[in-house]
């Protein structure tokens, strides 16, 4: 089987196609704008006919689309959020037409969850800013192509290796800065809201069981922890594992997106039944992973 990754040098790509490595009979084939990269793909640049030359010699079975952008303007994030997955299809059609196509969109496509009920797929999307209103157009792009295509619904993804664009990453890397300061102070905004989190190993194995599963699948599957943690937790945990001695001021200022979605969690049934696929990691487990692929040899 041979197995496209594209966005391979990214946080899930790489996780991603570590875990396809280990497959045996498998061809992993890397994409991305990367010197390294089998392939050179940028998808907010290229064109669909260019992409489709660079397909067909190297005939992938599937491709697994990790390529995103989680920050930036309104434009950066539509180039690469949903123009990439609109020329992504169009070459595929063209050049691989039979492909199976295995894409990362997120949870933040929903928007606002209601307090203890789980959203499924079939729930309405109504994300509340220009990220997850870009992520839902390339998974209506992907999901209308006629292609075999599948659309991983992501959580919040936390492990080794978390950029400090994100929440996780983004409190390590203060932790990290602070030390075992007794007098460090963390001063973070308001952390009462609530996110569904999964270790990114976990992410990768689901991306693996899509890309190899027998027949179609379902359009959309969620992929989280499928329960809600409070912000704050996931803080003292991280806290704890880095022996942080300082103390934590949680100002009532926050994102304007963690004000108008304070609540998010994932009902992953869908997952289970289509894959097979259950988390296999705890949130502590993946913060510790977090925490130790940081640290300095």
């Amino acid at each position: 089987m041979r197995i496209l990754v594209l966005g391979s040098t990214g946080y899930l790509g790489a996780h991603v196609a570590e875990r396809l490595r280990a497959l045996p009979g498998t061809l992993v084939l890397t994409g991305g704008r990367s010197p390294a990269a089998d392939l050179d793909v940028d998808l907010a640049r290229v064109g669909p006919e260019q992409l489709a030359k660079t397909l067909a010699p190297a005939a992938p079975d599937t491709v697994i689309n990790c390529a995103g952008a989680t920050g930036g303007d309104a434009v950066t994030l539509a180039e690469v959020n949903t123009r990439g997955p609109a020329v992504l299809c169009a070459a595929l059609r063209a050049a691989a037409p039979a492909a199976r196509l295995v894409h990362l969109g997120s949870a933040a496509e929903y928007g606002p969850g209601i307090p203890d009920a789980p959203v499924t797929e079939a729930a309405a999307t109504r994300p509340v800013g220009p990220y997850g209103a870009t992520k839902l157009a390339g998974t209506v792009t992907v999901t209308t192509s006629g292609l075999d295509a599948v659309v991983l619904r992501v959580g919040n993804p936390v492990g080794a290796g978390a950029p400090p664009t994100g929440l996780p990453g983004r409190i390590a890397t203060l932790l990290r800065e602070a030390g075992s300061d007794p007098e460090a102070v963390l001063r973070l905004g308001d952390l009462s809201a609530h996110r569904d989190f999964v270790d990114v190993r976990d992410v990768a194995r689901a991306a693996l069981l899509a890309a190899t599963a027998p027949g179609p699948l379902p359009p959309v599957l969620n992929i989280g922890g499928g329960r809600a943690v409070p912000v704050r937790d996931l803080v003292r945990t991280l806290a704890h594992l880095a022996g942080f001695r300082g103390r934590i001021e949680e100002t009532t200022a926050g994102s304007a997106r963690s004000a108008l979605v304070s609540w998010q969690c994932s009902d992953i049934g869908a997952a289970e039944e289509a894959l097979g696929w259950r988390p296999a990691h705890s949130l502590g487990e993946a913060l510790l992973a977090l925490w130790e692929g940081g640290r300095t040899p």
